[in-house]
């Protein structure tokens, strides 16, 4: 498993006109080449009478999949120019398609590659992108007295609380990166009145902030 990785918030959409042009890019979280390929399909019957519906996307861990498209548009224009762009923002699992409704004016092969490289960036800018970091469960449980103590530390240390169980006694499920300074900080805290037990590993995910 990767202890990070960067892909985008949410799937997502933007528009910009470049002389009389419009360029649609349409971002989509894919985890499969099929599913890509599926997306890139459904955008063609949508916007079946634009001229060009101009795709790339990168699949896995290391982008072990990645396919580009200029459908019509002169050779390199438009699909390379949009994957170098995913490629440039380190993301994973996003597949990207550019369509394009002429309005009259020709770009020239470098505004075109202007034109669909921008496009994309335009729509990671509008749909966010996030980091998802790799964590740990670790599962504090504590007397209903010491949960205040425990919550300000929390918030102020900037933990995530995946859960929060109120049974016979509190049990909090945080996620941390690095399990025992997490532990011997709310030992201390607590005057050694917590029991603690592990989880799974699980992503979380953070919006990266400009």
């Amino acid at each position: 498993m990767l202890d990070s990785y960067r892909t985008i918030q949410k799937d997502g959409q933007a528009e910009l006109e470049i002389k009389k042009s419009r360029f649609i890019c349409s971002l989509k979280r894919v985890y499969t080449e099929e599913e890509a390929k599926e997306f890139i399909q459904q955008l063609k019957k949508k916007h079946w009478k634009a001229n060009h519906n101009c795709s790339a996307f990168v699949i896995g861990e290391e982008n072990d999949i990645q396919r580009s498209s200029d459908d019509g548009e002169p050779a390199g224009t438009a699909g390379n120019p949009m994957l170098e762009v995913l490629k440039k923002q380190q993301l994973i699992n996003v597949c990207a398609v550019v369509t394009r409704y002429f309005g009259g004016t020709k770009l020239g092969a470098g505004g075109l590659i202007r034109a669909y490289s921008h496009s994309v960036s335009h729509a990671l800018e509008e749909t966010k992108i996030v980091q998802g970091i790799l964590q740990q469960e670790v599962y504090v449980t504590i007397d209903y007295s010491l949960l205040g103590k425990l919550q300000n530390f929390l918030e102020q240390q900037e933990y995530m609380v995946a859960d929060t169980q109120f049974l016979e006694h509190v049990t909090v499920c945080v996620l941390v990166e690095e399990t025992e300074p997490f532990i011997a900080a709310v030992t201390e805290l607590l005057s050694d009145q917590a029991t603690f037990k592990e989880g799974k590993k699980r992503y979380h995910e953070r919006l990266i902030k400009k």
